[in-house]
């Protein structure tokens, strides 16, 4: 028989414990705490301090009794914004695959970084796309740069002060050359990369903006160069930004709130 692997880490379910119960009844003391998750009173501490630290667990100014921290509402309050947008999305995103037959994706900005939310494989031999869930630079891709040319300036700012990597020899790492290139997508409403992170890539994304105009995601059509002319490239352009208002539409009904920077 094959070997079992227990992938279980013990530390990381005690700590969700410790928020869930503290989700149900908030304001409890470390005694009271241990006594009902069934741990000792120094694991229950060190498990509220490490939490307590990252901003998921809050001790009240005057008594030793926590409650949950403000990160527990960023996190559910931006799982609520990405469930409703990969709602509104899907349909859009499937429809634009089956008309271009290039891979689909839709990205978010975390941070410093571009998460990649949804990605659909196109229907040619070569396919080129990010993975779901993974996170990516915001200084190379469609998606990617044209989120960091609406990201706030102190993100920006942040993105440029750092050693970028560069993936191709077409990848800007230059942050004068950078600022231009986002000044210049600020301006055109969209952004084309060719060979700026996949070797032999395209990528054209276009803005998702929520209903008082905040870009909150992108939306891109990627694939293979050999595959796209100058007719090709206008055609997708155009199909791409209809896509994205499209979203965009949806959202505004929905009123999803711009991502935290």
């Amino acid at each position: 028989m094959p070997e079992h692997k227990d992938y279980h880490i013990a530390a990381v379910d005690r700590s969700l414990r410790v928020l869930e119960a503290l989700a149900e009844h908030p304001r409890m003391g470390v005694t009271d705490l241990a006594r009902n998750l069934g741990l000792t009173k120094s694991i229950t501490f060190r498990l509220l301090h490490t939490l307590e630290a990252r901003g998921f667990v809050s001790r009240d100014a005057e008594q030793p009794i926590y409650s949950l921290g403000y990160r527990i509402g960023v996190l559910g309050e931006r799982a609520g914004q990405q469930n409703t947008l990969l709602a509104a999305a899907k349909p859009v995103l499937e429809r634009l695959r089956d008309e271009t037959s290039e891979n689909i994706n839709l990205v978010v900005r975390e941070g410093g970084q571009v998460l990649v939310l949804a990605t659909l494989a196109g229907r040619h031999a070569m396919r080129i796309f990010a993975l779901a869930g993974k996170n990516g630079p915001l200084h190379a891709g469609g998606g990617s740069l044209l989120l960091l040319a609406w990201a706030p300036p102190a993100v920006q700012e942040e993105v440029l002060a750092r050693r970028l990597d560069q993936f191709t020899a077409d990848t800007i790492i230059d942050p004068a050359l950078l600022r231009q290139r986002i000044d210049r997508i600020r301006t055109q409403g969209y952004n084309i990369s060719i060979n700026d992170l996949d070797e032999g890539a395209f990528s054209i994304a276009a803005p998702i903006r929520n209903a008082s105009g905040a870009v909150i995601a992108a939306l891109s059509v990627a694939g293979a160069i050999a595959r796209l002319d100058a007719d090709r490239q206008k055609q997708f352009l155009t199909m791409v930004r209809e896509a994205a208002n499209e979203i965009s539409g949806k959202l505004a009904i929905g009123m999803v709130n711009e991502l935290p920077a």
